[in-house]
């Protein structure tokens, strides 16, 4: 009888105790990126800023990304799959792909590693206070920009023409080439602005400079102008044209000189942001901030080669030197 009971018992127990709901796998946090060229290594940057704040790519977040292959008028469909897709937070890898998913979404966040002047672009409403879904990082390119031609002066005495090779498709890039030419008047050096915004404009550019009898080169920061920076370095030597880069890669390639914020220090940065708006953080609460590294990289082995004599108190600025 007594047996009989407690079978009962547990049969009874069973029945009116719910058993555990089973685990549900954790949300996976989806992230667009979208971008006009393709740069691993900036790329690496940015997922290496998520992995240092607790992030598995592929497991605990994944990134969709998108790249424009050097043509901007493919952004805003880019974009568009990327809003369709409902992710999270859109990172913006340039000004042409902020452009295009301000244009896409007001809703959803979006992430900017770099711009150039996101008040004056109309990005934000100020750098305390963005006021809407866009926010992030502002290297302080147009500022530098007259620095750069100062060095460049500094390491070519003889400099009184110099080409700037711009991408016109980059709204931001406008505003560094304005304060380019502000600086060349002060210096006395003439300019010759080059537009490329395709991989062949890039020989005409060089061709156009060695007949406007150009002493140097700038390359203006640019997504898409850095990932044909290889072919840059190269046609550089051809040419036997000194070249100011604004990143330091560049001159590991074999370029003469970069100065500029850390690019790559930004990108890992901007994941923070993307971790605060997956914590439920508003962008619009979220202030754009600035630069922290500036960096003048200097390859004298490229200097040898074009004949050039890097004065000593610009080697002494100098983060790196190349031999």
């Amino acid at each position: 009888m007594k047996k009989m009971l407690r079978m009962l018992l547990v049969a009874f127990t069973s029945a009116v105790v719910p058993s555990a709901p089973a685990q549900q796998p954790a949300r996976t946090a989806t992230i667009g990126y979208l971008g006009i060229a393709e740069n691993p290594e900036l790329d690496s940057a940015f997922r290496k800023g998520l992995e240092e704040r607790g992030y598995a790519v592929g497991k605990t977040v994944r990134i969709e990304y998108r790249s424009a292959g050097g043509k901007a008028e493919n952004l805003p469909r880019l974009a568009a799959e990327l809003v369709a897709l409902k992710v999270a937070v859109i990172v913006a890898s340039s000004s042409q792909a902020i452009e295009a998913a301000r244009t896409a979404t007001k809703t959803i966040p979006i992430v900017f590693p770099v711009t150039f002047d996101p008040v004056r672009s109309g990005y934000v409403a100020s750098l305390a206070r963005p006021g809407g879904n866009l926010t992030g990082l502002n290297p302080l390119n147009p500022e530098v920009a007259g620095k750069r031609v100062e060095l460049l002066k500094e390491i070519v005495p003889r400099l009184s023409r110099v080409a700037v090779v711009w991408n016109s498709t980059n709204p931001g890039s406008r505003l560094a080439v304005q304060q380019t030419e502000e600086a060349t008047k002060k210096l006395h050096v003439r300019i010759q602005i080059l537009d490329v915004t395709a991989a062949p404009d890039l020989e005409k550019a060089f061709s156009a400079a060695a007949k406007g009898r150009a002493d140097a080169m700038i390359v203006m920061p640019d997504n898409f102008l850095g990932s044909i920076s290889g072919r840059t370095v190269k046609l550089a030597a051809e040419n036997r044209l000194p070249v100011m880069f604004s990143r330091g890669d560049y001159v590991e390639a074999g370029g003469l000189v970069a100065y500029g914020a850390s690019i790559s220090d930004l990108y890992r940065r901007a994941a923070g942001y993307v971790d605060k708006i997956l914590k439920g953080a508003n962008p619009a609460d979220l202030p754009v901030e600035q630069a922290a590294r500036f960096e003048l990289f200097i390859n004298l082995g490229t200097a040898k080669r074009l004949g050039l004599t890097i004065p000593r108190e610009v080697l002494f600025r100098a983060d790196k030197v190349i031999e």
